[in-house]
């Protein structure tokens, strides 16, 4: 039966499975999403079995698609594997996308760890606000502010964050309950998932009218903050450096409810998830991040 089925049909499968999409995978391998259909239908024809259930906005693997894929996924990413180390003349290249906040203010100043410990991998990393498209294979794997939902995705929680009133040392002398906020100027984030209402609304007050400094960035909130301009509500683990040089003081510490939330998540195709450079940065982010709970 091998021998009667073209290795292009077997390649658009994959494609079309990993992103699930015949577009995204036509997209992908430079064809029409109708040749992706083409083939797919000769495979099936081929094996006498159907791989996808079919709609007209969507495609679903079926219980014979899902056993093809397991086996067809980890051929190519072997076949993968093996290009990069045959072909590479360098070290093998690690492409990460990440949210802008947390690539400034926790990924870029641990990165030197990870290219210490992983002297084989070259890493090349990108920062913006839009998530990754992996259909287009510009990057091995995302850190996203939010949670993408996609099946063709592994998606890995990176714990809980803490999010608290944060300012300079001199302003917090001013601030010992949640009431003396009120007489602040409060920096907003605008893109923050917890605003300040929310965080006036876990302490039992109604927040007040906010006519403080806006930013569309966590970390341009945090500098601001750092320089007396006000207080911001931040993740004290996107402020970590700041709070440990003591720029930063969390001024109503035990005297105020935290929001606590799951605010970053890791992000890559699964069909990544045996490339070793993308097991050897996911364990190492983990284990930081155990090391650093905030």
């Amino acid at each position: 039966m091998l021998s009667n089925i073209p290795i292009s049909a077997v390649r658009a499968f994959e494609a079309a499975a990993r992103t699930g999409s015949f577009r995204d995978a036509a997209s992908e391998l430079h064809l029409t999403p109708s040749a992706v259909s083409h083939a797919i239908r000769k495979l099936e024809s081929a094996m006498s079995t159907t791989l996808f259930e079919r709609s007209a906005r969507s495609i679903r693997l079926t219980p014979a698609g899902h056993n093809l894929m397991r086996h067809a996924g980890a051929a190519f990413d072997n076949l993968r594997r093996g290009i990069e180390e045959v072909a590479g003349r360098g070290p093998l290249l690690l492409r990460v996308h990440c949210a802008p906040s947390f690539a400034a203010q926790w990924l870029a100043p641990r990165l030197a760890k990870f290219i210490a410990a992983e002297p084989k991998l070259e890493v090349r990393l990108a920062a913006g606000t839009e998530y990754a498209r992996f259909s287009n294979d510009d990057f091995d794997l995302d850190i996203v502010y939010g949670q993408p939902r996609s099946e063709a995705l592994e998606i890995v929680p990176l714990g809980e964050e803490t999010v608290t009133p944060l300012c300079a040392p001199a302003l917090a002398k001013k601030i010992r309950k949640p009431k003396d906020l009120f007489g602040q100027v409060l920096i907003r984030s605008e893109v923050k998932q917890v605003q300040w209402h929310q965080w006036f609304a876990a302490n039992g007050l109604e927040s007040p009218a906010i006519h403080g400094m806006r930013f569309d960035r966590s970390f341009l909130a945090i500098a601001m903050a750092s320089s007396g301009l006000g207080v911001t509500l931040e993740s004290t683990r996107l402020a970590e450096r700041e709070i440990e040089t003591g720029r930063l003081v969390a001024p109503l510490a035990g005297r105020a409810v935290d929001v606590r939330y799951v605010g970053h998540h890791l992000v890559f195709p699964r069909a990544n998830r045996q490339r070793r450079a993308v097991r050897a940065f996911a364990d190492w982010i983990m284990a930081e991040l155990a090391q650093t709970k905030r």
